[in-house]
């Protein structure tokens, strides 16, 4: 299964997902960081609780990109589904969300990154355990 997947990635309608979602997930990240910078910087938040809020708000936004966009052919419809839909993007990337803070605290306190540089290489490397989890149970493709 995972092997069929991989190999899906080159081409096919696999790879025309993950194209989307990658785009959708760049433009996320973009608002995730400039959202850790103000909610660090300006709302002096540490930088960890800043970073889950910034994480949480950006998981709303890629839910709905995603559900019209990347995954339209499997698209949620109906108040209910968009709701259970939801529930279930955020329990896949909310098990994305310790991998991302354990790799942002180890990259800025063990690694002397600074904190955005360090959430940018975390999303990048938690991004495929996402696409995966959300492709195969959130849109059950």
């Amino acid at each position: 299964m995972i092997r069929a997947f991989l190999r899906g990635l080159h081409s096919g309608p696999v790879a025309e997902q993950l194209q989307r979602f990658v785009v959708v997930g760049v433009l996320a990240a973009g608002i995730q960081l400039l959202l850790l910078w103000l909610l660090v910087d300006y709302v002096r938040l540490n930088y960890l609780v800043g970073a889950l809020i910034a994480i949480e708000l950006t998981i709303i936004l890629q839910y709905m990109i995603n559900n019209v966009w990347t995954f339209k052919a499997a698209k949620i419809r109906g108040r209910r589904q968009y709701f259970v839909g939801l529930l279930k993007t955020n329990v896949v990337r909310g098990t994305a969300i310790p991998i991302q803070l354990v790799l942002l605290f180890a990259l800025v306190e063990f690694g002397g990154i600074s904190y955005l540089l360090a959430n940018a290489v975390a999303i990048l490397i938690s991004g495929a355990y996402r696409f995966y989890l959300d492709s195969r149970w959130t849109w059950d493709q």
